[in-house]
């Protein structure tokens, strides 16, 4: 599903917003990979498109699935109002309590963090000055991301890697096409004996470069400690969600010097157990980019790290870029599947990492443009494929272009 919402109001003043449309999209990968809960060869994102009354479009990202038609309901709430004023535009979506039986206030945090992002960056265009100038100016111009390895299935593009020999070829390729610098793969998808297998190769392959794994937190704590006696000798310098709970991480620290991080966002228990030691999440999970500021600022403060999660469009992966650049505390390396991408929506594709690096976007806003017939294209897979990953379907009769009006 499409969704546009506009106002007809000639009146409106300038930076106030005149529509909202809304476009679910798959990004395909070039190969599936394979992590701890299946594997995935696309992946849906819902596209935003906000227009001023003065006719500057400002782009936004919703990153978990179709959610047009939750920007439709959200928009109707948002037109006329201007796009400066983030915080009341929240309080109008986004119910103002933790929990309720009778609503989704996770799901109104993500879909307005989407919207928000394209506030913000309708004003940054608006003003002629790239986001980060008006999220307090960079403090870098590079941002550092990891190189992600996994089992991958046979795709389109790429044959894939079967083997940890296949995986470690894959990195040494990496290194030598594009000068990777820092490597993070999937665990807990294979057996135990084979990974350890493929953590050793990939070490063997990338020679004294920082080493990270991720299992997804489907390790119970008696398979995590096993597994972390067999593959701590690789020197891993960081573990993402060897379990799920923070619990169960702050008792594995008790017996192993290695860093943890998560995606589950739990500031306040994760100072009092002194673990994990960085929050991994993106832009919508925080309500949008002024919440991604208060958050860091926390993290910050209370001496816990923070690092982005890839898998958005060029659209929010430049949101997340400017972020990292204007905040200090974002100084780890950022997760990116941007490698893997088959396509994106934006004109030049999808952002390419060299060095270990992925430079900030620059010119106003966010920096890139949409691609009206990558887009399209995008648009148009959703349609054939489904949502991914789950496997939803596409709703009956969306179409590219449907329009929802406000009366």
């Amino acid at each position: 599903m499409v969704a546009q919402i506009h106002s007809d109001n000639p009146k409106a003043q300038t930076m106030k917003i005149r529509s909202i449309r809304a476009t679910p999209v798959n990004i395909p990968l070039r190969a599936p990979y394979r992590f701890s809960y299946g594997s995935t060869g696309s992946l849906t994102k819902t596209v935003i498109e906000l227009m001023t009354e003065d006719g500057i479009c400002g782009l936004g990202e919703c990153a978990d699935g179709d959610r047009a038609a939750d920007v439709a309901r959200m928009a109707e709430r948002l037109i006329g109002h201007d796009i400066r004023d983030t915080g009341p535009a929240q309080r109008r979506c986004v119910p103002g309590m933790s929990y309720t039986p009778w609503d989704n206030v996770t799901a109104h945090r993500r879909v307005f963090g989407g919207i928000e992002m394209a506030m913000w960056d309708a004003r940054a265009r608006t003003e002629g000055q790239p986001l980060h100038r008006l999220l307090g100016g960079a403090v870098r111009d590079k941002i550092a991301v990891t190189e992600y390895f996994s089992y991958r299935l046979p795709g389109v593009s790429e044959p894939g890697e079967a083997s940890p020999t296949d995986i470690a070829r894959y990195c040494a390729r990496m290194i030598e096409d594009h000068d990777a610098r820092i490597f993070e793969g999937k665990v807990a998808t294979v057996t135990l004996d084979e990974e350890v297998r493929m953590v050793a190769e990939v070490r063997a392959a990338i020679g004294s470069r920082p080493l990270q794994l991720d299992a997804n937190g489907l390790w119970t704590l008696t398979t995590a400690r096993q597994a972390f006696h067999r593959l701590m000798p690789y020197e891993i310098d960081w573990f993402e969600e060897p379990c799920e709970s923070y619990e169960e991480m702050a008792a594995l620290r008790a017996h192993f010097e290695c860093s943890f991080s998560t995606h589950i966002v739990d500031l306040p228990k994760a100072a009092r157990l002194g673990c994990p030691d960085a929050i991994v999440t993106n832009i919508n999970e925080l309500g949008g980019i002024r919440g991604v500021m208060d958050f860091v600022a926390s993290c910050a403060a209370m001496g816990v790290g923070f690092r982005f999660h890839s898998g958005e469009t060029g659209v929010a992966t430049a949101a997340y870029l400017h972020l990292s650049a204007a905040l200090d505390h974002v100084r780890g390396a950022s997760q990116t599947l941007l490698r893997w991408y088959g396509d994106d929506v934006i004109e030049g594709g999808p952002f390419v990492p060299n060095g270990g690096v992925v430079r900030v976007p620059e010119g106003p806003g966010l920096g890139v443009t949409l691609d009206p017939v990558a887009l399209q294209r995008c648009h148009e897979r959703y349609l054939a494929e489904g949502r991914f990953p789950a496997g939803a379907s596409a709703p009956a009769g969306s179409s590219y272009g449907s329009v929802f009006r406000k009366t």
